[in-house]
């Protein structure tokens, strides 16, 4: 972290580096609860989800979750996904937000310095998570609407990659710092570019390729996932578990639409 005497501005990532897991695949739980799209959307969600779990990100995987949630939200307005996003946050978020990282972003703060989320979330979302945070502001992905309505298309690119540091840098040279006194933090291989421009990176809860980029760079790592080895262990086995349960409500579900009972 830069000295407390410097202005700077810290940016983080989202997803498995503020909150565990992908905090878009809770917005679709909930959207499926509201009847937004079906069960077997919910069951595609779900795997790429735990996918993501497994291995981290994947460009054509967000690709895809991109194209289909742009047109499950085409034709809804603007209010309504604020709405839920606000539920989805008191429901399931922020109970998954890493005390670490709470306490990372605190300390930020505390120094005088911005905060930034950077992230490939929708807009309503990464600003909710800011606020709730108490965090300066957010950019994320931003959907199209006209007077209040989605139109199912994106405005400009996904806040991704190369995105996010361009983002990055709009933001420094508006709070008139210089990025060898920012901060950035992220999880995912994706978010090098983010990382790489700044005086002081480090990885939280790294996937495998950003965490051997970490070893040749000498980033620092921080993993808040971790505190006792059989902490670990529960958190993993309470991980499969819940992946096991999502399954077999969705399955449930499934079998209820095409046969009308519990199976």
């Amino acid at each position: 972290m830069p000295a407390a005497d410097r202005p700077a501005v810290a940016f983080f990532d989202v997803d498995n580096t503020v909150i565990r897991g992908a905090s878009a695949y809770h917005l679709a739980r909930e959207l499926y609860r509201r009847r937004f799209f079906t069960a077997w959307d919910i069951l595609w969600f779900g795997a790429h989800a735990f996918a993501y779990f497994l291995f981290g990100e994947n460009n054509v995987r967000i690709q895809k979750v991109r194209r289909r949630a742009l047109d499950i939200i085409a034709g809804r307005t603007e209010a309504e996904m604020i709405s839920i996003g606000e539920d989805v946050y008191d429901q399931v978020l922020g109970s998954r937000v890493f005390p670490g990282a709470r306490a990372l972003i605190g300390a930020h703060l505390a120094a005088g310095h911005e905060v930034w989320l950077v992230t490939a979330t929708p807009r309503e979302i990464g600003d909710l998570i800011a606020r709730r945070l108490g965090a300066t502001g957010a950019v994320g992905t931003v959907a199209e609407s006209r007077d209040g309505i989605y139109t199912g298309r994106l405005v400009g690119d996904m806040m991704h990659g190369e995105h996010k540091a361009d983002a990055v840098r709009e933001i420094a040279s508006r709070a008139g710092v210089e990025l060898e006194d920012c901060s950035a933090y992220g999880d995912s291989i994706n978010d090098v570019p983010m990382l790489s421009i700044v005086g002081h990176p480090c990885a939280i809860n790294p996937d495998p390729r950003l965490r051997l980029h970490c070893a040749g760079t000498g980033w620092p790592v921080r993993d808040f996932r971790r505190r006792r080895r059989s902490v670990k262990r529960g958190v993993t086995t309470a991980s499969w578990a819940g992946a096991a349960w999502a399954a077999a409500v969705v399955a449930r579900a499934i079998h209820r639409r095409l046969f009308g009972r519990r199976p």
